[in-house]
């Protein structure tokens, strides 16, 4: 049966392209009905579409896989992007007023305008996080009533490179694909996992991904940092290459075995792991090359990504989501580095979620993304509903094509001459009146009812009254 209404969203993965169909209950859980996944290897790199034919094809076959599924045609998508061309940057914007003034909510939105025209050169403005007012020497999250000569608005401008937007929309364009709404994919994340105490208290939300990780800050409920780290799962694949194997054995041993912190004392010197049945690496080596890879990642994120100022504020703690989450002891690795000892691992998004999708049900971080833009969208995307193939007989599902609507053919070749030679037809009709007079009717031979059986009857009825159709015009022209 069709779905009537159900929203889709669509999430530009580092490694892959996720199509999610999913309906919202009275009771605000989720009901998933359809989830399609294309490989993005090909065309798309850190998360950035890099050949735009690609990437409407597979946004095409997901599509289309999609309305299958869901048998109903779609008539829109939420869009979730990311990747290493997205950042943030600080601005300020500043407005003098009269002495004693009362600053109103015309001035706030004045200051946001004045923001987010701002100009920066080969970079477009995706989203802004409003950080606090300064009133005078105080700031204020809500300055709405408040009496002072001037006011400095803060912002946390977070902005891509125009042609990663460009392409972005080329991809969609050129797959005949209308996008309701785009929204940040990290944000959208940060909304669907985190609890609003978390968001308040501070923390630190680390989404592992195949070739990036993600960074985001949140403090008073405020966004205070976003960031994008060019190094994910894949670096860590491409590293256990070096100890002689492909892409793929590599994969699955770090799969199967890989840990991100090991104990000293843990250490097997003599210990392998199989490759295949004639090969085998050692331990040792194998576990060096997992825990520098992923404390090199674990290093820039805290590091490299975390100001200072927020070492001591983040209460709420660490909390990991994504694929690279379900790494072994990866807690361990990260509190080596960071000293924060509560660290939560965020299988799963807030709202209930029913589905039968396996990936759906694992609860492991890899479908977080996709849930929390589907939980976003807030409009219908379904339309027409599709419908079943007719058969070779042009009938569906038992009901004749004419009964459909299709148009009807007009077998009798006597009807189209009378249409066409009305004069000839005239004497034709009258010579055959004559001569049915003469004769005694025939019986009427009862014909078969519906099937291949009665269609070929009805062909050979046809056949022959065209060959004495055309008898009789031979007569008429002697």
């Amino acid at each position: 049966m069709a779905a009537k209404e159900f929203i889709v969203a669509i999430e530009l993965g580092s490694s892959k392209i996720t199509g999610i169909a999913g309906r919202k209950n009275m009771d605000g859980s989720i009901q998933v009905l359809a989830v399609v996944r294309e490989d993005a290897t090909p065309c798309i790199r850190k998360g950035v579409v890099y050949n735009i034919d690609k990437t409407s094809a597979c946004l095409t076959n997901i599509i289309q896989k999609m309305k299958t599924l869901l048998k109903s045609e779609i008539s829109q998508v939420y869009v979730g992007v990311g990747g290493q061309s997205i950042r943030c940057i600080r601005n300020s914007s500043v407005k003098t007023l009269p002495e004693d003034t009362i600053i109103s909510q015309e001035m706030i939105n004045e200051l946001m305008d004045n923001n987010r025209s701002t100009d920066y050169p080969d970079l477009e403005i995706l989203d802004v996080a409003t950080q606090e007012f300064k009133v005078g020497t105080q700031y204020q999250i809500d300055p709405v009533g408040i009496q002072s000569d001037k006011i400095v608005g803060n912002f946390l401008n977070i902005v891509c490179r125009k042609a990663f937007y460009r392409n972005l929309n080329k991809c969609f364009e050129k797959a005949h694909i209308s996008i309701a709404e785009m929204y940040l994919a990290p944000i959208a994340l940060a909304h669907g996992i985190l609890s609003e105490a978390e968001m308040r208290s501070g923390c630190l939300l680390v989404d592992m991904g195949a070739d990036t990780t993600t960074v985001s800050i949140y403090y008073k409920n405020i966004l205070r940092q976003l960031a994008v780290i060019p190094l994910g799962g894949n670096n860590i694949t491409k590293d256990i290459t070096s100890l002689l194997m492909e892409d793929n054995e590599a994969e699955m041993l770090k799969i199967k075995h890989s840990t991100a912190f090991i104990e000293p004392t843990e250490i097997e010197t003599d210990a392998t792991l199989p490759i295949d049945a004639e090969r085998s690496v050692s331990q040792k080596a194998f576990n060096e090359l997992v825990e520098a890879r992923v404390n090199e990642i674990i290093q820039n994120v805290w590091f490299g990504q975390v100001p200072p100022e927020y070492y001591n504020k983040l209460m709420g703690g660490i909390i990991l989501t994504g694929g690279g989450s379900k790494m072994k002891d990866i807690k361990k690795a990260f509190t080596a580095v960071t000293g924060i000892q509560k660290i939560r691992i965020a299988g799963t998004v807030n709202l209930k979620v029913t589905s039968t999708d396996k990936d759906v049900n694992a609860h492991d971080g890899t479908m977080n993304t996709a849930l929390a833009l589907l939980a976003k969208g807030d409009m219908n995307c379904s339309g027409a509903t599709i419908k079943p193939t007719p058969d070779l007989f042009g009938t569906e599902e038992g009901t004749d094509s004419a009964e459909k609507g299709s148009p009807k053919t007009n077998n009798n070749p006597d009807e189209t001459n009378r249409r066409e030679y009305p004069e000839k037809n005239l004497r034709r009709e009258k010579k055959r009146n004559t001569e049915e007079k003469t004769t005694q009717p025939e019986k009427t031979v009862a014909q078969p009812q519906g099937g291949w059986f009665s269609r070929g009857y009805q062909f050979l009825q046809d056949f022959t009254t065209k060959i004495f159709a055309a008898e009789d015009e031979d007569d008429d022209r002697q």
